[in-house]
């Protein structure tokens, strides 16, 4: 949603993690209106383990996660919350990719439960209106991601797909209902 001065996503993912253990994770992330972030919180579980993670970028300066420093992360202007797609939408309008263009980026990536920040490398290449090639080398990881006409990512293939659930309002004003069709 849009908020002065810049941008905020909240949400809640509800998942196995990679080892099955259930999780329940809510977060929030605030940018600014070139999309950089600059707040993030994490709260939840992971089975049996608790999050509550309060992460903040000085601008052009340091990460800080829970009043820590967290060395290595220069140049990170994005936080990449590794058991959510939506924060992609960042990445994704900050570039602003034409099709055709392609940019690789460096994200600060939280993963859970361990709650660490770590650079993860990223390519994309904006292949239609609504498709990217993806890249996470560190991983192995490569796709093809399908994007809502917003930017949120809802097909991110062999690890998360969006379901339908009826007309969803974004914080540019547009509605979409789920189907491809944006009102």
């Amino acid at each position: 949603m849009r908020q002065a001065p810049g941008w905020r996503l909240e949400g809640t993912a509800a998942f196995r993690h990679e080892d099955g253990t259930a999780a329940c994770v809510s977060y929030a992330v605030e940018c600014d209106e070139e999309w950089r972030t600059r707040i993030g919180e994490v709260r939840g579980w992971v089975g049996a383990y608790g999050l509550n993670l309060h992460l903040c970028r000085v601008s052009n300066g340091p990460w800080i996660l829970n009043d820590q420093v967290v060395d290595g992360l220069d140049g990170c202007v994005d936080l990449d919350l590794g058991f959510t797609p939506a924060t992609n939408l960042f990445q994704l309008r900050r570039m602003a990719l034409q099709v055709g263009q392609a940019a690789e980026i460096s994200v600060a990536w939280l993963d859970v439960p361990d709650g660490g920040l770590e650079v993860l490398r990223q390519r994309y290449e904006r292949r239609s209106a609504e498709e990217y090639d993806y890249q996470a080398p560190q991983f192995e990881y490569a796709a093809h991601l399908r994007v809502s006409p917003a930017g949120f990512v809802v097909k991110y293939p062999g690890l998360w797909e969006a379901e339908s659930t009826g007309t969803q309002r974004f914080g540019d004003g547009s509605e979409h209902n789920g189907n491809g069709k944006t009102y």
